[in-house]
């Protein structure tokens, strides 16, 4: 701080003048008939010497602004006291003073210690014939409220502000160093930025912007002279209330008048500036995610504040790191992207209102970076008021009994992305790409075939009497959607038309407990303890046979930023709601930067987003994709695409992931209130399916955007390690099944018979022919005889059947 030349015997006699005044003060509180002894005043010139200098500012709490990813767009504020330090520079001269006119005529004159006031309240208040008087100087004023920010302890406030002599010595001595130390435009800076002026306004910057909407720095005289008038009285003068209104005009007027006595301006221009009728905005500035600047935000931005909670920088507990985000002063910009939020707010809600039973909640996700780009869910973020509630009865027939309101079109609850309390919803075939990429890790090409039945009798086991049971056993029997989905399927068409038996039967080659653990590495959490219970111990896992019908929880944030990771070629980023993190003065902060690491080799990512291709109606040079269960997506989106809807059983969830290189966003419709509802969720069927707010999210995020290429994969994890399949022509089908199984295939008897050459019943061929992956199904073709050879067999896929899981008492047909 900068020193300014004082007089030494200036300074010298007014630290004894305030001695000998302190004496007389104290004494006149004590024993008012010796108050003017000569006693006294050697006294208090002793206790006032032996007084402390140094005094401890502690920054006074400031206002945290959040920002959208551009930087400009305000998302909300966060704040204890509503303020924001400003320099003296950036507050208009004339409200400069208009508070030295209020508050402390002669502050350019004295030491910080106004030695004529301190007599002349002394007089007064002895005199017992007029109000008291107080002798404060501005310089005084600031000290007692530095003292009270400085406090680590209530009772330190209670002494910075209680009215005694004690109080009024220790300000005297603070003020004169305070004097010596800082020039009298720094004190006046410092005052104007920690005062209060009522209506939660703290601070200058924050005042002119509750009553008046401008910046300091466009203040005018009548303004400036109101807002003066208010730090004596904040209540008193208020005047955003009817009664005391009259009070702050009357304020302001004499503040006004106080100008001219100072020559702060002329008696004309007083005269003109109390002719102007008061107008103050009343705008008290929003406070929380309760009151974002964009209403449907809010589910964003307590996503942010629960991330900040969380963040051990900030704080030892979540009290600390709550005070530091509501008092640090930071300007926070989130990844929020303006562009995706506008356009999944308006998707979740198209054609289903906040409070229908079905929430429709989407989460976008940057690849690469972990950014959350938007959150978003037909509710409105609030609390329902308990005296006049809109939320209706739970759809809980249990809660409904009792009158319990739900959660709908009034919450505060995570839905989107989970948490106090929220631990998901089953997101069905969606959890078929976990699968997927642990057959890939395990060394299982994209070009690995399944003869898929229509139900499949696994090893798994679970409760004989669950209707997922094969009849009179104990084995898990999962069943496709359809019978027609039934036959050889390569990884690329199961994916495509989410072939339950194919994944429940490639789960239980691969290990279930080796799926679980992909979905570990891409984010998946469990939050749910039956789902914690299972995914925490490899034998239970193990036994996990519906797992890849995605019968664990989770949430449209995890499922989002899992998929976002295959984008990323593999690479983890943990989802994150901030881009860049400021404090007060400027600095940044590197706690906003993207927290990744490599968690699935390239090529197994690219593998399995070539699959994931086909669900959403794309391909790439490398695809073998037949049909896809929402094959609309990529001509709505207009650019390349990769996903994967999911569906439970009766219809209880719907989901789907749809993603670009830029975006991952992922949907689930489900019913929060009661996860077992009696409400069927839907897709595309209707208006108000979960795809519908999917891709839309996706097509208006890209809008503008580069269309990218996903880069297809290479090498063995496409076809694999192929082998020759011998010929079986016009041999007996047992034969040609013994010689294909030598050759080390797994056989498999076509149901219907092909003209052929062949004797009736024999092999007519196989399919594919030629070559295929080792250990890949050959289909045997029966000959019908009395024909053609068959001309070039088709290539259709091949390769062996494995056995699926049983779903340990859950039920098992989620399709997609």
């Amino acid at each position: 701080m900068r020193k300014r030349d004082h007089n030494v015997l200036t300074n010298a006699a007014s630290l004894l003048i305030c001695g000998l005044l302190a004496g007389v003060v104290v004494a006149a509180a004590a024993f008012p008939a010796v108050a003017m002894s000569g006693l006294a005043a050697k006294a208090g010139a002793e206790t006032f010497g032996a007084l402390p200098t140094e005094l401890t500012v502690a920054r006074a709490p400031q206002i945290t602004y959040l920002l959208a990813s551009d930087g400009r767009t305000p998302l909300a504020t966060m704040y204890d006291e509503n303020r924001r330090d400003v320099k003296l520079k950036d507050i208009a001269p004339i409200m400069q003073k208009a508070i030295i006119a209020a508050e402390d005529h002669d502050f350019y004159k004295h030491n910080g210690v106004d030695l004529n006031g301190v007599a002349r309240a002394f007089v007064n208040n002895q005199s017992g014939t007029n109000s008291r008087q107080g002798a404060s100087t501005l310089t005084m004023q600031y000290v007692r409220l530095a003292i009270s920010y400085s406090a680590t302890h209530p009772a330190d406030v209670v002494a910075a502000t209680e009215d005694t002599s004690a109080r009024k010595l220790r300000e005297m001595r603070y003020a004169l160093q305070i004097d010596k130390e800082l020039s009298k435009d720094e004190i006046l800076e410092r005052y104007l930025n920690i005062a209060a002026f009522g209506n939660g306004a703290y601070g200058i910057y924050a005042a002119s912007q509750v009553y008046f909407n401008k910046p300091p720095s466009k203040l005018d005289i009548q303004e400036s002279a109101m807002l003066a008038g208010l730090v004596k009285a904040p209540t008193a003068f208020d005047p955003t209330t009817t009664a005391g209104y009259p009070d702050a005009v009357g304020r302001r007027d004499y503040v006004i008048d106080n100008m001219v006595q100072t020559g702060a301006i002329t008696k004309e221009q007083a005269d003109q500036a109390k002719q102007i009728k008061l107008k103050v905005a009343k705008k008290r500035t929003p406070n929380g995610c309760v009151a974002t600047n964009t209403r449907s935000w809010g589910f964003f931005c307590d996503y942010f504040y629960r991330w900040w909670l969380q963040q051990e920088t900030f704080g030892a507990t979540s009290y600390d790191r709550e005070r530091r985000l509501k008092s640090g002063g930071y300007t926070i910009t989130t990844s929020l992207d303006v562009q995706a939020q506008k356009g999944a707010d308006k998707a979740v809600r198209n054609q289903l209102k906040e409070d229908a039973t079905a929430a429709r909640m989407v989460a976008a996700v940057e690849p690469g970076s972990g950014r959350v780009r938007a959150i978003a869910v037909n509710r409105n973020f609030k609390l329902d008021d308990p005296d006049h509630p809109q939320n209706k009865i739970s759809s809980d027939p249990k809660k409904a009994k009792k009158k319990i309101r739900g959660s709908r079109p009034n919450t505060v609850n995570p839905l989107v992305s989970g948490g106090g309390g929220i631990t998901g919803y089953q997101a069905g075939s969606t959890f078929k790409i976990f699968t997927l990429v642990a057959a890939l890790e395990k060394g299982y090409p994209l070009s690995y075939t399944i003869n898929a039945q229509h139900q499949f009798k696994s090893e798994y086991i679970i409760d004989s009497g669950n209707p997922a049971a094969c009849k009179g056993t104990h084995f898990y029997c999962p069943q496709n959607a359809g019978k027609s989905m039934a036959g050889v399927h390569n990884m690329w068409s199961a994916f495509g038309a989410s072939v339950n038996t194919f994944f429940v039967e490639l789960q239980q080659r691969v290990g279930a407990e080796n799926v679980v653990k992909a979905a570990e590495k891409l984010g998946i959490t469990f939050r749910a303890s039956n789902d914690a219970k299972f995914a925490s111990n490899k034998d239970a896992a193990h036994q996990w046979g519906a797992f890849t019908l995605g019968v664990s929880q989770t949430t449209p944030l995890e499922l989002a930023n899992a998929y976002a990771t295959l984008a990323a070629d593999g690479k983890y980023c943990e989802p994150i709601p901030v881009q860049e993190i400021r404090g007060p003065d400027g600095e940044k902060l590197d706690i906003a930067n993207p927290r990744c690491e490599q968690r699935i080799s390239t090529q197994v990512a690219r593998a399995a987003v070539d699959a994931a291709r086909c669900p959403v109606g794309d391909r790439s040079s490398t695809s073998k994709c037949k049909n896809g269960t929402a094959g609309n997506v990529r001509g709505i989106v207009d650019a390349p695409v990769a996903g994967k809807s999911g569906t439970t059983d009766g219809d209880k969830t719907s989901a789907l992931v749809a993603m670009t290189r830029q975006y991952a966003v992922a949907g689930i419709e489900a019913d929060p209130d009661w996860p077992q509802t009696n409400q069927r969720m839907k897709h595309n069927e209707v208006a108000w399916g979960i795809n519908p707010a999917v891709y839309q999210t996706l097509r208006d995020a890209m809008r503008g955007k580069e269309r990218m290429n996903f880069t297809p994969p290479s090498g063995k994890i496409i076809e694999g390690d192929q082998r020759s399949i011998p010929g079986v022509k016009c041999e007996s089908v047992e034969t040609a099944k013994s010689r294909l199984r030598g050759a080390g295939f797994e056989p498999v008897v076509s149901d219907g018979k092909v003209p052929s050459e062949c004797p009736v019943g024999t092999a007519a061929g196989t399919s594919p022919d030629g070559r295929t992956i080792k250990g890949g199904v050959v289909m045997i073709e029966v000959s019908a005889g009395g024909g053609q050879p068959k001309p070039g067999t088709s290539t259709g896929p091949g390769g062996p059947a494995v056995p699926p899981p049983p779903n340990q008492g859950r039920p098992g047909r989620p399709r997609g």
